[in-house]
């Protein structure tokens, strides 16, 4: 066993659905894994010209604070109160507001100019019904000139071939915790198109580990298309990268820009 960690292993399992993110100790982690990135650059110059913003799993927090900072009014949703609660935390949490609700079945009484479900949120929704779901909630907050953007990985890429235990290997430096040590196992369903993942975390100076269990769906881009279709959606742009980059069948990200069907 690898001298690189102090004492004896303590395992802290999280048992129950998406603990990545609903268990407080889990969700820590969650901003040192997920720092500001080109989505966050492309939604924010996308938003430049609206004054409304809905973020469907939010997270915590870190694009809605600054989109909120901006000047515009923005709400945040998320199912998990621990990502929340660190929205809240934040500083710059205060100018947005903040909705503990599931996308799938979500009804707020207005309608926003633009509508995000990025961090490939939407992969979390396994089934075609949880799919067409959320973009029926997303066609229903929609204001008549608005526009929608999500993401999802590209199945043709085939990522999940680097979530092996020794490819994903990281290293974090935990506020509290110290040094810790990431790292990721997957299973690829080639039937459901879901892949079931273990994240694991452990702490360099107690020898504790944090692990969860999740999992998320693949969808190819064409039935993407026609379930968006489905939802009275059209899309304008589909982008294979936060560059701007067309999306093509060698694209690792399918990203849809669209609004509501005329």
């Amino acid at each position: 066993m690898s001298s690189w960690f102090a004492g004896k292993i303590q395992v802290v399992t999280a048992t129950l659905f998406d603990q990545l993110y609903h268990d407080p100790q889990l969700a820590d982690f969650y901003d040192l894994e997920n720092t500001w990135g080109p989505d966050d650059d492309y939604c924010r110059s996308l938003a430049q010209d609206t004054s409304s913003v809905l973020d469907l799993g939010c997270g915590t927090g870190r694009l809605a604070s600054v989109l909120a900072n901006d000047g515009r009014v923005v709400v945040g949703v998320d199912p998990s109160d621990s990502m929340l609660d660190i929205a809240r935390s934040k500083t710059s949490g205060g100018r947005a507001s903040w909705i503990q609700g599931d996308a799938r079945d979500m009804k707020l009484d207005r309608k926003f100019g633009l509508i995000l479900l990025t961090g490939h949120a939407f992969q979390v929704f396994l089934t075609s019904d949880d799919q067409l779901a959320v973009l029926r909630t997303i066609a229903l907050h929609l204001a008549p000139t608005g526009r929608f953007i999500f993401d999802m990985r590209n199945p043709q890429a085939k990522e999940w071939l680097d979530w092996g235990a020794q490819d994903s290997i990281r290293f974090l430096n935990h506020p509290t915790l110290g040094e810790v040590k990431g790292w990721n196992t997957s299973i690829h369903d080639k039937v459901s198109g879901n892949v079931t993942y273990e994240t694991n975390y452990l702490v360099n100076s107690t020898g504790q580990l944090f692990s969860a269990k999740s999992a998320i769906q693949f969808t190819p881009q064409l039935v993407l298309e026609t379930m968006i279709a489905d939802c009275d959606l059209v899309v304008d742009q589909w982008l294979g990268d936060w560059t701007g980059s067309p999306f093509t069948s060698a694209s690792h990200e399918i990203i849809p820009i669209g609004r509501l069907a005329a």
